[in-house]
């Protein structure tokens, strides 16, 4: 067995894993694993410093291939359907061991860590690797423990990391080769046929969605946060693209995290990560100051193309448009420590609006704010999936349904009753396109939307009241009329357009897109949050 002396001394073995015979590579560190990717011809060394792969056929999720065991744990509590996909218990049985039957004689990378910052809501995991690289993400996006800690550690749950195992679908019970599958009852993520490693945080971040409201009274909550001066909490919640990891990395403000976090029955929000994992498409120093400088040596940069200098060519999008980063949270300068913040004054609700014609931002109501959270609305960006090559209009429940176990009311009343208890303002912020669609206006400005957030948490845009906002004639959203740093022009969506027609023709029609997509909560939705919706 290979130890990393620097970090840990224990030694391990997988046999109670079903895994023999493997040469056991235990908590390594970075700079080791870095070596051995590159030892192995599985990476390059970029001039930063960092370590560059390619994870292969997949450079995305693959949310058809996720699938949870149904069992008497699951059966009645999750919300089946077309993103939570049930898989039979004795398949999973069947393709585990075909799983460990494969890695046993290989030579694999364990690690030992655990998600959830508050330690009164600790998770512990151990990973087990194929490749090294992947057990760098590991050792990236989870938290770290210290020796002691390690000495007697005891995992509650175990990721099995396998790319190089393609299943059978015919036998399997899976769609195609690749699988993602969550058994609740053996604490398992299995993971197969993809070298994707958003499969592995999403695992544990898909399991901590069901295990915190379940058992924990905790809201689980696809966002970052960031902390102020004076220890006022931001959340910015929003799928791949729209900006959570690039808007909380504020160097004004101590970053919690990027990417996954719970709110407490205490008021407090605590990030489920120890690190990063951020889309580098376009990447600048200029724009993104705090990411570009997390590229170092310990980050992982994936599927990018590198000049023959060294240099990483962030505008290359021949492997994918999905070009990604991970690193410890530490690589950033600016960090809450511990990564607990308290009592949020401010949620922005980011979107990605391709039919660019929602506001750059507006201040929601409690009704808005409940009815935009279940609805969820984005664009599909480029590459985040498999298969989706342009950005597509799409509605993702509480901002994250492919990772949200229990039906999204459960979310959204929990966090509607966070939002009353707390007294939080809520935002919602286009980082989308203006000017016209998608193929036709451009990409908001990053300093524009920086402006109007910054202005936001500094209580600039003032109360809701004729002098401040005016209220969009389709949406009801109450639009400042001005705001520090940002011309006035580019409040108003439809004034950037110059043509009213073809601005209401839009408008209208994601108006009724909103509605047609909230007839499945209708249901399950209150008087306040039915008319948070479109006016027309």
């Amino acid at each position: 067995m290979t130890v990393d002396k620097a970090l840990v001394t224990k030694t391990i073995s997988l046999k109670e894993y079903g895994i023999n015979n493997a040469k056991v590579n235990y908590q390594l560190s970075p700079k080791k694993l870095h070596q051995i990717s590159i030892e192995k011809g599985m990476g390059q060394e970029a001039s930063s410093g960092a370590l560059v792969i390619n994870t292969g056929e997949f450079t995305g999720r693959s949310p058809k291939d996720r699938f949870i065991v149904k069992d008497e744990i699951t059966a009645d509590k999750v919300w089946w359907g077309d993103i939570n996909l049930p898989f039979d218990t004795e398949k999973f049985d069947a393709l585990y061991n075909k799983v460990t039957d494969y890695l046993s004689g290989k030579e694999l990378y364990v690690r030992d860590c655990y998600a959830c910052a508050d330690k009164e809501y600790r998770l512990n995991i151990r990973v087990i690797n194929e490749y090294p690289w992947s057990n760098l993400f590991a050792y990236n996006m989870f938290l770290r423990p210290g020796e002691e800690t390690l000495e007697n550690f005891t995992a509650d749950w175990t990721v099995v990391n396998a790319p190089g195992f393609k299943a059978n679908p015919e036998t399997d019970g899976t769609r195609q080769h690749n699988f993602a599958i969550l058994n609740f009852k053996r604490k398992i993520v299995l993971i197969g046929g993809t070298g994707y490693t958003g499969e592995i945080k999403k695992g544990i971040f898909s399991a901590l969605n069901f295990l915190l409201p379940v058992y924990a009274n905790t809201l689980p909550m696809h966002c970052s946060a960031n902390v102020g001066k004076k220890g006022d909490t931001s959340i910015f919640f929003g799928l791949s693209g729209t900006g959570k990891t690039t808007l909380s990395a504020d160097p004004t403000r101590k970053l919690i995290g990027d990417d996954e976090h719970g709110w407490t029955s205490e008021n407090s929000v605590f990030n489920f990560e120890g690190g990063c994992y951020a889309k580098v498409i376009n990447l600048s120093e200029e724009n993104e100051p705090d990411i570009y400088g997390a590229i170092k040596e310990g980050a992982l940069l994936e599927n990018v193309v590198v000049k023959e200098n060294g240099e990483v060519d962030f505008g290359n999008t021949s492997i994918t448009p999905n070009t990604r980063v991970s690193y410890p949270i530490y690589h950033i300068k600016n960090i809450q420590q511990p990564s607990i913040g308290y009592t949020p004054k401010n949620i922005f609700f980011l979107t990605a609006d391709a039919f660019g014609v929602l506001p750059p931002i507006s201040k929601l109501t409690p009704g808005q704010a409940a009815y935009h959270f279940i609805s969820g609305y984005t664009a599909k960006v480029a590459g985040t999936e498999d298969g989706v090559d342009e950005p597509v209009p799409s509605f993702s429940a509480c901002f994250g349904a492919p990772f949200m176990p229990l039906h999204p009311a459960k979310y959204a009343e929990m966090l509607s009753a966070k939002m009353k208890g707390s007294g939080v303002n809520v935002w919602l912020v286009n980082t989308g396109w203006t000017g016209g669609p998608y193929g036709v206006g451009k990409r908001m400005a990053l300093k524009y939307t920086r402006a109007m957030i910054q202005a936001a948490m500094n209580g600039d845009l003032g109360e809701i009241c004729y002098e401040n906002y005016h209220i969009h004639s389709v949406f009801g959203l109450a639009q400042p009329r001005s705001c520090p740093n940002v011309p006035s022009e580019i409040l108003s969506s439809r004034k950037t357009w110059n043509n009213d027609e073809g601005y209401y023709k839009k408008a209208h029609q994601l108006a009724d897109a909103f509605k047609e997509n909230f007839k499945k909560f209708a249901s399950y939705a209150n008087e306040e949050t039915k008319v948070g919706g479109p006016l027309v």
